[in-house]
């Protein structure tokens, strides 16, 4: 009876706990189906009883080609970290480099500086090389966040990977390059997966470097979009959140379909046999 009796508390506060943390989310659908002379009512309205489409309509009217530029670079960030990162890692994890402790070090270390720091050090650079408000200058810039973090996590999961199966390609004739190509990129699909959607979520959501390095281009992200509604005598409250309900979209089904290796690649390395 007492362990029945704790088990119904522990569900009740997880379900409130759940609750306060998705309340962000209802109230931003709530928004955007609210009308603009219902946005300062006090008390507001819990639900939208006139609602209006009026934002979505300013979605699909003004936002899609930001939504395609977010995709663009998203994709580009995810390409160009996977490519940088599978053979880092594989290199950390099994060639064991002299320095690689050191590198490791360097790699984590990477993670703190803060993003406006990195971004006033792109504008200098791209300043110089012409590559200001350009989507392959957020690609790179974007990159360079996910980077690090991903060669931690293939390193730690290609660690993992036994030894006897590169040394037995090593005796069928395989070189570094074949042997991680064919046998150690396909087995850490679970690391590909997790290091894919944290570099796609980075660059989806990124705004420091949007905001610095691609302010007044032709190409901008949808960060960029949504910021667009925000001005000193304009605030559309419902095209906002509206905007921010279909950016939303894409991310969350990526990561339901994909948590499954998620944990699995994040989890990597954590037990050693």
């Amino acid at each position: 009876m007492t362990r029945r009796h704790t088990s119904w508390w522990k569900t009740a506060i997880g379900v409130l706990l759940t609750a306060l943390m998705l309340f962000p989310v209802y109230w931003m659908l709530n928004v955007s189906f609210t009308r603009d002379q219902d946005m300062r009512k006090s008390p507001p309205d819990w639900f939208p009883l006139h609602g209006t489409l009026a934002g979505y309509r300013a979605v699909l009217d003004q936002q899609l080609p930001y939504l395609g530029t977010s995709l663009v670079i998203a994709l580009g960030t995810v390409g160009l970290t996977v490519a940088l990162a599978a053979p880092a890692g594989y290199a950390l994890a099994k060639l064991r480099p002299r320095g690689g402790g050191v590198l490791g070090f360097v790699l984590l270390a990477a993670q703190m500086v803060p993003g406006i720091i990195m971004a006033m050090g792109f504008y200098t650079i791209y300043l110089t090389f012409g590559l200001l408000q350009s989507v392959p200058g957020l690609i790179v810039a974007d990159s360079t966040i996910a980077v690090p973090f991903a060669v931690l996590i293939f390193t730690a999961f290609m660690d993992g990977i036994p030894g006897e199966l590169l040394q037995a390609a090593r005796t069928d004739g395989a070189g570094a390059v074949r042997t991680f190509w064919s046998i150690v990129l396909p087995m850490s699909r679970n690391a590909v997966v997790t290091v894919s959607l944290f570099a796609f979520l980075w660059s989806w959501s990124d705004f420091v470097f949007a905001g610095t390095l691609d302010g007044g281009g032709a190409h901008q992200p949808i960060t960029l979009g949504i910021y667009h509604y925000i001005g000193n005598n304009n605030q559309q409250w419902n095209a906002i959140m509206a905007t921010a309900v279909v950016a939303s979209i894409p991310t969350a089904v990526i990561l339901v379909l994909a948590q499954r290796h998620v944990a699995a690649g994040v989890t990597a390395g954590a037990v050693k046999d």
